[in-house]
């Protein structure tokens, strides 16, 4: 389908071949919905993240968590314009390069594919050290957690390889049993202390130093939402997919930003709003579930369990799909353009993807080993520092998405054109993301957070300059960038 004003469609150049198609048309909008939020995956979030937000934002970190899901939001429309505008799986990569030209794809296929996978990696480890947790906790028997998270991976890529049908599913309902855990557990807990209940974790006199702990807290509750963006990376094999891939992004943030405010004000009601004691401990939802009923735990162990497969299959199916576009349309290696003859999946796209997370998880792991503290890598630490960096990576594909969504409108669609929705939103939205940005960035943060700014910038100059020479090698590279529309035959 042409865009209006943009002149015949661009086809892929003759050396490149006829490009691989998924299977379309074969995901609902509830799919996807379900999906998206199996790959925020609100329990392995919420357990992993919500004590560092607590001993930042303070009593009131659910209020945090509220701006934080008005924030997504605003990102939420500009993935929901553009993918009504040009539905892709290339997501990012296609909106940001069909504004600002082929090095802008290049470049943020490169940020979005390390970012996703140093994301992804933290997901990786955590599912093995979430069994290791709790196997410990239950059984006494502690295997190290490398051979639970090779075990998980290995069976999640397979079902991954079986087809997008089959592996959303699974993801589906993976989500619906942590979801329902959370849920009760909640409940329970805030009956069970009852006598404790108050307004003040929405109160903003209660968040630690005032806007600055607000503002410091921010990029810590954003990230409990990382994965809203999945369903824009399905398109291609979601029925309608100009309707339902931005009905899919709204509904998931409305659904995550009541569930987390759920979630919050039941753990720090359990707590009594004593912050200390909350920051401490290393998973205090399942505190709070002790606390509440000794048999909830367990329920609460199961739902983290669950979360971190969804988060796993969801995640990798969405992402590789973002790589696996930019390799049939020449931004990448075209290895990572082959589908599948049977199944319609990007095999060597999922494949890949997971090896490469494997490998930084192996890497980061060897840098413990080798550093002056000399020690094993935690992988719940690894969890918070990898996902960090990934964050602010991804952050800067959020940025220029933003930016391009005007320019966008104007440029293709001019008669669309509508000052709030494809102005005043993004507008925000690039003031929202400069928000984390900052704090994720400023001087004075503890090793590694320290040098993690100097290697995202190195890997953004690197990208740019990688993509310059590309562009230069293959003029035609500027035809190519988001000419595979989603539901083009």
């Amino acid at each position: 389908m042409p865009e209006p004003g943009a002149g015949p469609p661009s086809t892929p150049s003759p050396a490149a071949g006829t490009p691989q198609r998924l299977r379309g048309g074969v995901l609902g909008m509830a799919d996807i919905a379900a999906a998206t939020m199996a790959n925020v995956g609100p329990a392995m979030s919420f357990f992993f993240g919500f004590a560092f937000l607590a001993t930042t934002a303070g009593v009131a970190s659910p209020l945090t968590i509220v701006a934080a899901g008005i924030a997504v939001a605003l990102l939420g429309n500009t993935l929901a314009q553009f993918s009504r505008a040009h539905p892709s799986a290339g997501s990012f990569i296609t909106f940001v390069g069909k504004t600002f030209g082929p090095v802008s794809a290049v470049t943020t296929a490169l940020l979005a594919a390390l970012g996703y996978i140093i994301a992804m990696g933290s997901v990786i480890a955590i599912s093995g050290g979430f069994v290791q947790i709790t196997l410990h906790h239950y059984t006494g028997v502690n295997l190290p957690w490398i051979i639970w998270t090779l075990l998980l991976t290995g069976g999640s890529v397979v079902l991954m390889l079986r087809g997008v049908v089959v592996s959303t599913r699974w993801a589906g309902y993976l989500f619906g049993v942590e979801m329902a855990v959370l849920v009760v557990v909640s409940i329970a807990a805030i009956v069970n202390n009852r006598g404790h209940l108050s307004l003040d974790p929405f109160l903003p006199s209660h968040v630690s130093r005032g806007f600055k702990g607000l503002a410091a807290g921010f990029p810590l509750a954003v990230y409990l939402f990382i994965g809203w963006e999945n369903s824009a990376a399905l398109a291609e094999e979601t029925e309608n997919p100009r309707r339902n891939v931005g009905r899919a992004v709204f509904t998931s943030v409305a659904i995550m930003s009541v569930s987390y405010v759920l979630f919050s004000y039941a753990t720090v009601t359990g707590f009594h709003y004593d912050v200390d004691r909350l920051g401490a401990a290393q998973i205090p939802f399942i505190d709070v579930a002790h606390g509440t009923l000794g048999a909830l735990a367990f329920a609460a162990y199961l739902g983290g369990l669950t979360s971190t497969l969804g988060v796993l299959i969801a995640g990798i199916n969405s992402q590789a799909r973002m790589v696996f576009n930019a390799g049939r349309e020449g931004l990448l290696p075209s290895f990572f353009g082959y589908v599948h003859p049977i199944r319609r999946t990007p095999t060597n796209a999922i494949v890949t993807f997971t090896v490469t997370a494997l490998l930084l998880i192996g890497a980061w792991g060897l840098g413990h080993l080798l550093g002056h503290h000399g020690g094993s890598m935690d992988p719940v630490v690894f969890f918070t520092e990898s996902s960090t960096l990934g964050t602010l990576l991804i952050l800067l594909v959020y940025l220029a998405s933003n930016i391009a969504l005007p320019l966008y409108y104007r440029r293709y669609r001019p008669q669309e054109f509508h000052m709030v929705r494809h102005l005043v939103l993004p507008a925000l939205g690039v003031l929202v993301i400069l928000v984390p940005l900052y704090y994720l960035a400023k001087p004075g943060q503890p090793e590694p957070y320290n040098w993690f700014p100097y290697a995202a910038l190195s890997l953004l100059l690197g990208a740019v300059g990688y993509a310059t020479l590309l562009v230069r090698r293959d003029p035609t590279l500027a035809e190519r960038v988001g000419s595979i529309v989603a539901d083009a035959e």
